[in-house]
């Protein structure tokens, strides 16, 4: 009887930048409506808060490839303009996407609990920060993944 085995994915650890771009900017959407709704359609608001919370999760502690913006980006938008030509490491994606967590996490606990300022404030932060690199491709929780992996590989 032939065995059957479950390897991981040689590419899991490496993305299309375009993807993380395409990624960031659906999160800024979500999320600038989030900020636009959260005084007139509260639940809806925080609906959407709460899904982008998730993928922010999912993205972080599970795949990069396997979030719905990545699905989306690779079912939609990577068959009308092909392979990327180099991919990029995904740990430092993954690593902003856990940052996005934390703070739209702390941002739904905030919103529930009528901290409606500061929830505010962070997710401008994380709406700035994903334009930013939806817009340019620089990722600030990515460059804050590099630093901190020099600053250990230097103290070693």
């Amino acid at each position: 009887m032939g065995g059957f085995e479950i390897t991981s994915c040689p590419l899991r650890n490496q993305v299309d930048p375009r993807a993380l771009r395409f990624a960031a900017g659906a999160t800024a959407i979500v999320l600038a409506v989030v900020l636009l709704t959260v005084g007139a359609a509260r639940p809806l608001a925080l609906g959407l808060l709460a899904s982008q919370v998730a993928v922010f999760g999912f993205t972080a502690f599970v795949s990069v490839q396997w979030s719905v913006w990545a699905q989306l980006f690779a079912r939609v938008v990577w068959p009308r303009i092909g392979a990327a030509t180099q991919l990029v490491d995904a740990r430092s994606a993954r690593f902003a996407q856990l940052l996005g967590f934390v703070l739209t996490a702390v941002a739904l606990v905030g919103f529930v609990l009528g901290a409606d300022g500061p929830a505010s404030a962070l997710i401008v932060v994380v709406v700035a920060a994903a334009a930013v690199d939806a817009a340019t491709g620089r990722c600030a929780g990515c460059a804050i993944y590099r630093l901190a992996r020099r600053r250990r590989s230097h103290a070693g």
